[in-house]
């Protein structure tokens, strides 16, 4: 079994990047041959300063090995190591009806927020459907706000084998439920878009200000509060331990603790959680080098992979 899956590289990664996708990824490294890109050519349709993209893909890549990625277990690679995309890519969009991009609500809600409207970011579930059928892939790991462009890539996969002949694998969605259950700071989905991210690998300092300052109501220190409808309480459930979420849960529950309390308990727990993974960070930033290698030996490997994929495509197309 083969899976894919990819991020891009369009800031500093947060919470909601490593329960949605880097956890997930980390845990199904052990139950295939799972390939694992870092999403340049995406990142373009926002990034647009070279300097800070080139940085961007390399603290993507320190933090994903330190949270935990194996490269001997999984191939990770840059996307744009593999050129043979961009090809795929524009052999798929000839066979992908523009009544199918058009209905794709990622650039509707994207335009909405004001990035501007490129080809580039309507045509992105096409590169993301070349992304996944290069490498043959059988499962996508995907949250539920990608659910939809892994069912364009499906119908964009049959359009081409109902032309060409059964050349690509078509792959299979794994929801990632966790997904939705990250809250942002102020309570909607944790987004760079909604500046509302808290860092994995955040300053120390700043990150206590940013959970210290979490909105919350004007309920008293001594009344209950309901765990069930705070942004603090969700947030601590992905860090804490179990006997420390039931405590803090009961403390909820019975009042005689201020928001503040839950607050620091929300730090500690954090900065508890990511310690070990802070500390193989610095080993990584102490040898960076060592990064680079493993990026030239996943896309080594990938563009083998994408290389027997292409050699069918071309020759099904009648271009080869």
């Amino acid at each position: 079994m083969r899976i894919l899956s990819g991020i891009q590289p369009s800031g500093r990664l947060h919470v909601g990047n490593y329960f949605g996708m880097m956890d997930p990824a980390i845990h199904l490294q052990d139950d295939g041959e799972a390939f694992y890109f870092i999403a340049d050519y995406h990142s373009l349709t926002t990034v647009h300063s070279p300097e800070e993209l080139r940085e961007n893909v390399h603290n993507v890549a320190v933090d994903f090995l330190a949270c935990g990625l194996d490269p001997i277990k999984a191939t990770f690679f840059r996307q744009s190591d593999v050129p043979a995309v961009a090809e795929l890519s524009w052999l798929l969009s000839t066979v992908t009806p523009m009544g199918l991009l058009e209905r794709c609500h990622s650039y509707k809600d994207k335009t909405a927020r004001g990035h501007e409207a490129t080809h580039g970011l309507f045509a992105y579930p096409v590169l993301m459907a070349a992304d996944i059928l290069i490498y043959d892939s059988d499962i996508v790991p995907v949250g539920e706000d990608q659910k939809q462009h892994l069912e364009v890539t499906r119908d964009i996969a049959l359009k081409f084998n109902n032309r060409f002949g059964e050349v690509l694998v078509i792959p299979k969605p794994k929801i990632r439920e966790v997904n939705a259950k990250v809250p942002g700071l102020d309570g909607k989905k944790m987004s760079k878009s909604y500046g509302n991210t808290l860092e994995i690998f955040g300053d120390e300092k700043a990150t206590r200000k940013k959970i210290m300052s979490i909105v919350t109501d004007s309920t008293p220190v001594e009344a209950p509060k309901d765990p069930a409808d705070s942004i603090i309480m969700d947030l601590y459930r992905l860090v804490a331990s179990d006997a420390e979420i039931a405590t803090m849960e009961n403390d909820f529950k019975t009042g005689g603790c201020g928001y503040g309390d839950f607050k620091k308990r929300l730090f500690s727990a954090y900065w508890e959680f990511f310690k070990p993974m802070r500390e193989r960070r610095e080993e990584l930033l102490a040898d960076p080098g060592q990064v680079d290698k493993i990026l030239r030996q996943g896309a080594s490997r990938a563009r083998e992979t994408a290389a027997k994929t292409m050699e069918r495509v071309r020759k099904a197309c009648g271009i080869q």
